[in-house]
């Protein structure tokens, strides 16, 4: 992976070959002039090798993202509200906004997992036989998008079910969601060998997302390579009449009216949580105070900078869905002989800049990062996949001279 500081200089150097006003956040004020003199020298035309240097900023900032291209997502393209709400939990933005969100944080599975991808299932493959009391429904999910260097940790079925009003009485009220893997289609005899993976008793009388544990067919397709046939649902009501049947549980298209608009984000939806081997593994933040900025009317030495990246200004905001931008912060400014405490300076930098002090050919110690910290960026892939990733060393968080 590209450290973070090497990073921000090629966001830095695109918005230099860019040119125009309209990308000035990404540039800090000490750049702007910089900007206008190469901007000026090339008359406001970009040259051929221009183009070709952006081809590969941009190649390389996606090989750091683990895109192999430019995601162009299609319209049609869901971002689930469960997606939405878990980056906000992770990235603790306002909090606030924490009392709108319905959604305990999932701690032990993000534990061991740096990025989560949602699928949704292929409905025209959904249906399989069953009973006129408890039809069966097959979900399956395409995971061909999950890289092969990610390792699956934990997965999830995420169903949604309505609270049945004036239902039947209490003692009455029960169904049972039975989730198995499909081992084999169906037989000659129409018959399908399935395993249980998960099953839960439950009440008519709630509104809720339903979490099932689907980790072991998960991990067997894309770890142990084993055949995809995806996941079959059950729904058995419990001493219940047929005019409460199956139309609570959201699994299917087909068992809600024609004009229902909020299937999109009802639906079911299966999460992975994976982890790509680098960096650290997602934590849920709390919200961090400002660092207080002590004024440096005419300090010149190592410090900190603001440098905001917009990804508007790359054309990126098409395809990442959140944040709109963050702030990278940049180091910039001299080490001068004899380094402060407040410089943050090695043993080897206190020597080096003791040495330029009395051999100007030695140069000074460099201005540099001495403490990043990292984004999560929820975005769609260039298979229109949703996906919450962290990424490390993307922030500045203390300057030092080294």
């Amino acid at each position: 992976m590209i450290p973070g500081n090497r990073m921000l200089m090629v966001i830095l150097l695109c918005q230099v070959l860019l040119g125009g006003t309209s990308h000035a956040s990404l540039i800090p004020e000490t750049g702007k002039k910089k900007v206008a003199e190469i901007q000026g020298q090339a008359g406001g035309r970009r040259s051929a090798q221009s183009h070709e240097l952006l081809r590969d900023f941009e190649t390389t900032l996606l090989q750091m993202f683990g895109l192999r291209k430019r995601p162009q997502p299609s319209k049609e393209v869901v971002v689930p509200a469960y997606m939405r709400d878990l980056y906000r939990l992770q990235s603790a933005e306002e909090e606030d906004e924490f009392q709108e969100i319905n959604l305990e944080y999932p701690e032990r599975p993000t534990s061991r997992a740096n990025t989560v991808r949602s699928f949704h299932h292929e409905e025209y493959l959904e249906n399989i036989p069953g009973t006129a009391e408890n039809a069966g429904i097959r979900f399956y999910f395409n995971l061909s998008s999950i890289p092969e260097n990610e390792v699956i940790s934990s997965a999830e079925l995420r169903l949604y079910r309505e609270q049945i009003e004036h239902g039947p009485a209490w003692e009455e009220g029960f169904h049972r969601i039975n989730i198995y893997e499909v081992m084999k289609t169906l037989t000659a005899n129409g018959q399908m060998i399935t395993r249980l993976l998960d099953t839960r008793l439950i009440h008519h009388n709630v509104t809720r997302w339903e979490s099932f544990d689907v980790s072991p067919a998960i991990m067997r397709w894309t770890q142990v390579k084993g055949i995809n046939h995806g996941l079959a649902v059950e729904v058995i009501h419990l001493n219940q009449t047929k005019t409460y049947q199956g139309k609570h549980v959201r699994i299917s298209r087909s068992l809600l009216p024609q004009d229902n608009a909020d299937w999109s984000q009802m639906r079911p939806l299966l999460i992975a949580f994976s982890h790509d081997g680098r960096g650290h593994a997602l934590t849920r933040r709390s919200k961090r105070s400002p660092k207080p900025q002590r004024a440096r009317k005419k300090n010149k030495n190592c410090r900190r900078h603001s440098l905001y990246v917009d990804f508007s200004d790359v054309g990126w905001n098409d395809w990442i869905v959140a944040p709109p931008g963050y702030q990278a912060f940049y180091c910039h400014g001299d080490c001068p002989f004899p380094l402060a405490d407040h410089l943050n300076s090695t043993n080897h930098a206190i020597v080096q800049t003791l040495v330029n002090s009395v051999n100007s050919s030695i140069p000074k110690a460099c201005c540099v990062p001495t403490e990043l910290s990292a984004i999560s960026m929820l975005y769609l892939d260039e298979y229109d996949k949703v996906v919450l990733k962290n990424y490390q060393e993307m922030v500045v968080e203390g300057c030092g001279c080294r």
